[in-house]
């Protein structure tokens, strides 16, 4: 069965899947189109992506993509756990600059539905997490962009302090909200 809930912003939905499990282990069915068709879901995921953190603290994001290669996205765990942040970047909404975070980890068998029009990024809760997401556009670097995570105008409660989460360069040096162009409409 197949359920899914909106959170505290609306297009921003909660993706729960059945597992089965026995003695041998689980087996869960993560996506079926038709499924997720009639749950209002109709993306054409075009990509699958992968990312392994060794260390707990690690911070991933905040990336988006620029128009016309914006991205939604379809996120799991693996292993392990992270809090799952994403910052809504659509101008012309009244939830522009708000977020949402949930913990998501590989027990749950929750996934994360993250619409175009958002920031995703997350931070590691467990050593060795792996990540996995399904996105319905192909990356694309000239329309790459982020949002620096730590922003103190987004306010958002990271499980890690700035000088001890563990980040790319590239992340380190991302704008804040305020400093980004108008990005998406």
């Amino acid at each position: 069965m197949l359920e899914v809930r909106s959170l505290a912003t609306p297009d921003v939905k909660m993706v729960r899947t059945d597992r089965f499990s026995d003695t041998r282990g689980y087996y869960c069915e993560t996506f079926r189109r038709s499924a997720f068709a009639g749950k209002g879901i109709a993306h054409n995921f075009v990509q699958g992506n992968q990312s392994s953190s060794e260390r707990v603290g690690t911070v991933r994001g905040f990336h988006f993509q620029r128009p016309p290669f914006a991205q939604a996205k379809l996120v799991r765990v693996l292993r392990g756990a992270f809090l799952d942040v994403v910052v809504d970047l659509r101008r012309l909404f009244p939830t522009l600059d708000k977020h949402v975070s949930v913990r998501l980890d590989s027990e749950s068998d929750e996934q994360l539905l993250v619409p175009k029009g958002f920031a995703h990024g997350f931070c590691t809760l467990e050593p060795q997490t792996t990540v996995f997401y399904k996105v319905d556009e192909v990356y694309s670097p000239d329309h790459d962009g982020g949002v620096y995570w730590a922003d103190p105008d987004l306010a958002i409660e990271w499980p890690v302090k700035a000088s001890e989460a563990q980040l790319s360069p590239k992340d380190r040096a991302l704008p804040t909200f305020g400093q980004l162009a108008s990005v998406l409409e």
